[in-house]
């Protein structure tokens, strides 16, 4: 892995290169409210962001609360969100959900790694992106993007996602936490892509332990 001094630098350069977060970065998958917030990050495991898009879309007409996504039926439930995948069981999850978060904390979200993680379904990705993205926390979320990203360059060397967030928040320096998400994931997308790397115009290439990637 880099070296303090080296991952410094790398938080330096993308901090240069990239916008980091805008006044307009809403909640996962375009959703500001908290609640729709972790139902999206529920919906968007193990699916493209289009098909995600779809079943948030669909679901959202039928309920947008806790108690009114209660109210519908498994059936109903799992129809609009089939494009995403695994539907019956995030039905099952929607509902566990659902039914916890009215019972603990009187249907609000809360707003701690803690306290979102206690309900079922919110693992330590969704907890962080919604702490990220719908509260502000100070917190780099870990996404599939920040994930590749930092075990390519050196930030990080783990093989879960959840490992990857607990080595950032070790190593990562204190002024990088509110906008180092924003950073990793523009970058990510944009120059550090999962195919096709752009490593030629990659502004941490000399310190990345993987090195220029070929094209194929």
């Amino acid at each position: 892995m880099l070296s303090e001094t080296e991952i410094e630098t790398v938080y330096r350069r993308l901090s240069e290169a990239m916008p980091g977060r805008t006044k307009n970065a809403k909640g996962p998958k375009g959703q500001p409210d908290a609640f729709l917030s972790c139902i999206s990050c529920m919906l968007s495991a193990q699916s493209l962001d289009r098909n995600t898009a779809a079943a948030t879309k669909a679901l959202f007409r039928l309920a947008k609360t806790p108690e009114d996504m209660l109210a519908l039926e498994d059936e109903v439930i799992a129809e609009a969100i089939k494009p995403c995948g695994l539907y019956n069981n995030k039905t099952r999850n929607i509902r566990k959900f659902c039914g916890a978060l009215i019972e603990e904390h009187g249907g609000v979200v809360p707003d701690t790694r803690e306290g979102l993680m206690s309900l079922p379904g919110i693992g330590r990705k969704c907890a962080d992106i919604v702490m990220s993205f719908t509260f502000g926390k100070d917190v780099i979320a870990v996404d599939t993007h920040v994930h590749r990203v930092c075990n390519r360059i050196g930030l990080t060397e783990a093989k879960t996602a959840e490992k990857t967030a607990q080595q950032l928040e070790e190593r990562s320096p204190e002024w990088t936490l509110t906008d180092g998400h924003f950073w990793l994931i523009q970058f990510g997308k944009k120059v550090c892509r999962a195919r096709l790397p752009k490593c030629e115009i990659c502004v941490v290439s000399d310190l990345c332990e993987t090195g220029p990637i070929e094209r194929g």
